[in-house]
Formats: structure tokens, C-alpha cells, sequence
């Protein structure tokens, strides 16, 4: 089915997401438009579902241009056509393997949480919320690549650093690199683009591409949807995010004042009286020391209980 070439792929609505009441997030997509992947990210969403069965099917790579079968016609794609498309940069760095090392240190410690250069064979979480989610965008909607979306590898940084340090990037070439693998047998390159190839589907001449679909609303990057997407869907969260663990319920007991004394039960008997078993006495003994004067008052005391009870 051709859902499953945007399966994970992250779409972004520029108006909405560039008037967020969030100064990171906001920076982060000023910092794409300003790369020049606007064009690329936030065109038009439509899918033609059965056209692009039909290009990936078909698609093959001959003298570095795409050539496809769609509905029975012949579709070519060239770089330089894919390039003025989407409106993408065609000067600076072919390859993210030649951005600048000292450049990937520097974006090392400006994306990082806590200040310290993050890790790149750990986890995204390392990095601050909008970080993440532009690492979200580089391994969904721009490498394709299949595999956890949680990892940070050196290809998805590298990409993310192009974008955080304004890196000069021929992203014509990077992009139009990526689809030629796509559609070459035996790589180990995903599928995607489903957007960005069927807005190139629609604008080949005399090109029946039969329905449109309706790109899912959920995997467009608005206002609303922007922070919902630091999630990864892949089956793991964001170390921020992600629900904490279950503690053990408490076994409750029923408290008990300190100053309440405890009592034992006494049993005293009237020798002298033959029904005395008749005449218990509870008395109540404070746990806590008595005094020496209470003691010896104690036979006098219970003469004169005996004594009122055989009255």
C-alpha cells in the first residue's frame, strides 16, 4: 500500500508552527526556512496513492536521471527539475560526510540538555525538546532511513547540523541523492518522499494520476501537533515524556496516638469471699513509670475497693 512510504514521514505547516508561543521551536523552523528546505518540507500535501505504487514499482536510475512508468506513460525525473520544484539551494556541500568537523563539535554542545556535548551513539533524549524534534524531521521526512528514530547516529547529526550552523548546503543534489536510492534495487534505502513525488507527478503533462488522498492531518507539524510529535512512534519516547514507572502500593495501618496508654487487663480476687470470681476489676496500667508514692498507696486502695463491694 502507499501509506507505507509516508508511514513516519513529518510534514510541517510553516504558517502555523512559525506562530507558536514557543521561542526554541520557532527558532528551530527559522533556522529550516532559512536552509532552504521550506519548499521541500511544507509544499502541498496531496497524494496520488496509485500513481506512486505504480513510480516506485517502475522507477529505475539511468545516467543519473529517475525514469518511471506511471499510468502507462513514461515519467522522467532530472536533478535540476527536482531542484527548481521545491525551490532548493543548489550551491555548497554535495555531501553531509563533508560538513566541517569543527562545525558538528560546535552543534555537539548548542543542541545538548544539559551543556555538555551529546553523545552521537546515544539517544536523541541527550538533546533540548525542539532538537529532538528536528532530529525527528532529518531521520523521517529528509534521510528515510529505517531503523530506530530514537538513535543518534553521525548521518542524522550531520544533517542536523547543516541546518543548526547554517551550513552552505547543495540540498538539491543531498535530497535528489536520497530518491535515486529509493528507487535502486539491492539499497537498503526506505521508501518515502510521497508528498514531494506526487506534487512531481502532478505537474508531468497529460499525466492521469486518478485520485488525490488526503495527507494525514496527524503527521502535518502544526501549532497543535508539534509537541505531540516529540513522541516517537516508532514504540519508544522521549526520556522527558515518557510515563513514569509504577510505584507499590503502601500497606496502611491505623495510627495510634502516642500519648494513648496501652492497657492490660488485671485480674484481682476477694480471698475472703466465696463469690469473689464474681468481682473482677479491670484496671487500667499506664505503660509509662509511676511514681514510688503511687506504689505504696496501692494495698490502701484496693482494701477500700474490696470493702465498698461487699457493702
Amino acid at each position: 500500500m502507499a501509506s507505507s512510504f509516508y508511514s513516519n514521514t513529518q510534514h510541517i505547516d510553516f504558517a502555523s508552527v512559525l506562530a507558536m508561543n514557543d521561542p526554541g521551536m520557532v527558532s528551530m523552523f527559522q533556522a529550516l526556512i532559512a536552509s532552504g528546505l521550506e519548499g521541500f518540507l511544507g509544499c502541498t500535501a496531496v497524494v496520488y496513492e496509485t500513481a506512486l505504487v505504480d513510480f516506485f514499482e517502475n522507477a529505475s536510475v539511468r545516467d543519473g536521471v529517475i525514469i518511471s512508468t506511471v499510468a502507462a506513460q513514461l515519467v522522467e525525473i532530472s536533478e535540476e527539475w527536482f531542484a527548481e520544484m521545491f525551490e532548493l539551494p543548489v550551491d555548497g556541500l554535495a555531501d553531509v560526510s563533508e560538513i566541517p568537523k569543527d562545525k558538528i563539535f560546535y552543534a555537539r554542545s548548542i543542541v545538548s540538555m544539559t551543556g555538555e556535548p551529546v553523545i552521537l551513539s546515544g539517544l536523541k533524549s541527550q538533546m533540548k525538546i525542539h532538537y529532538r524534534l528536528l532530529c525527528n524531521i532529518m531521520a523521517k521526512s529528509i534521510s528515510m532511513k529505517a531503523g530506530s528514530f530514537n538513535a543518534l547516529t553521525v548521518e542524522k547529526f550531520s544533517l542536523m547540523t547543516a541546518v543548526v550552523c547554517r551550513v552552505k548546503m547543495n540540498w538539491g543534489r543531498v535530497l535528489f541523492g536520497i530518491l535515486k536510492k529509493m528507487v535502486t534495487s539491492g539499497t537498503k534505502q526506505a521508501k518515502g518522499f510521497a508528498i514531494q513525488i506526487s506534487l512531481l507527478l502532478a505537474n508531468v503533462p497529460n499525466l492521469e494520476l486518478g485520485e488525490s488522498s488526503e495527507f494525514p492531518s496527524s503527521k502535518i507539524l502544526t501549532e497543535k501537533t508539534v509537541h505531540i510529535a516529540v513522541i516517537d512512534k516508532s514504540g519508544a519516547q522521549d526520556a522527558d515524556v515518557a510515563p513514569k514507572a509504577t510505584k507499590a502500593p503502601k500497606k496502611h495501618t491505623a495510627a495510634v496516638p502516642a500519648d494513648v496508654p496501652v492497657v492490660k487487663r488485671k485480674r484481682t480476687t476477694n480471698k475472703k469471699d466465696s463469690s469473689s470470681k464474681d468481682n473482677l476489676e479491670l484496671m487500667a496500667v499506664a505503660q509509662e513509670a509511676v511514681p514510688i508514692q503511687m506504689i505504696e498507696a496501692l494495698p490502701l486502695l484496693l482494701m477500700m475497693i474490696l470493702l465498698t463491694n461487699q457493702q
